[in-house]
């Protein structure tokens, strides 16, 4: 799960990101809603097709994972880079008030759809608190805060008033000032480097490519080669960087880097990390893969 502490500036600076507590997965104060309430099917992602609503087999009485230590290895990587950004004890314990749903079966289905429309609205504080840290314009920052504010307000509703969330709505709303945030954010210093919002780059070999500054929100970069790439302002909102090769990467001034998505990446120990991200355990046992030979790339 994150441990995020800090956000790293547009400059590359690393600065307190002012996250709190219930934007962090905090398993012990849930009830392994994410282990019952979404649908998984079987992939290189997840092991068993799993049903909504189902508890997955390995989940224990006790709401921990009996297969915790060993996920990789049993065929389920993308449960080690799940994160809920702390909706999930926010669910428990706050809208449903500690009442778990194995000991009030009642409450299931409507905690389970809950935590549907949680986690998004919990995502969506981690951005904008992450924005707010990139310290934008005032008058930006005001909207920001705003949002924020008006979003944690939503968050914080009975069942009931969360089931009525236009989450698709105010997603999009939040989404606009972020990515002002972040053209913003990519242009300090210079020009912003190039557009490749959404792009499908699964697989590519992107070694030679100057991707410092671009706007890389929705990118999919499954399998993608970034090994020495320097990504300093390069906006990875949402990128999905699942088996890409990190290796020598300079991610230290990424915008919107998550913790999930290095969980879910490749690299070693010459992969540059913003201090506010954790070096993934699994990386130690990779081999080196040295930095490719031949000048950087100028922007032009």
């Amino acid at each position: 799960m994150s441990q995020s502490t800090g956000s790293a500036g547009a400059d590359g600076e690393t600065h307190r990101s002012g996250a709190d507590d219930r934007l962090r997965a905090d398993c012990a104060r849930c009830f392994g809603l994410c282990c019952v309430a979404p649908a998984f099917a079987a992939s290189a992602d997840f092991a068993v097709d799993k049903p909504a609503g189902q508890p997955c087999r390995h989940l224990r009485t006790d709401f921990a994972c009996d297969i915790h230590v060993d996920l990789r290895a049993r065929g389920f990587p993308g449960c080690t880079v799940f994160d809920c950004h702390g909706a999930g004890q926010r669910v428990a314990q706050e809208t449903f008030g500690g009442r778990d749903w194995r000991a009030a079966p009642e409450t299931a289905p409507l905690m389970f759809d809950v935590f549907a429309v949680m986690r998004p609205l919990h995502e969506l504080l981690w951005y904008l608190t992450e924005a707010l840290a990139l310290r934008p314009p005032a008058a930006l920052r005001e909207e920001l805060a705003a949002a924020l504010a008006e979003t944690d307000r939503l968050a914080g509703g009975s069942p009931q008033e969360l089931l009525a969330v236009d989450v698709e709505t105010h997603r999009g709303e939040v989404n606009r000032l972020l990515s002002r945030t972040g053209d913003l954010a990519r242009a300090r210093g210079g020009a912003p480097g190039a557009d490749r919002r959404g792009a499908v780059l699964v697989g590519r070999d992107l070694r030679r490519t100057d991707l410092r500054g671009a706007n890389l929100r929705g990118a999919v970069l499954i399998g993608a080669d970034l090994r020495g790439v320097d990504l300093t302002r390069a906006d990875l909102t949402g990128a999905d960087l699942r088996g890409a090769a990190l290796d020598g990467a300079d991610l230290t001034g990424a915008l919107f880097l998550h913790q999930s998505q290095v969980d879910a990446a490749r690299g070693d120990k010459l992969t540059r990390l913003p201090d506010r991200v954790t070096r993934p355990a699994h990386w130690s046992a990779l081999s080196l893969t040295p930095r490719p030979a031949g000048r950087r790339p100028r922007r032009r």
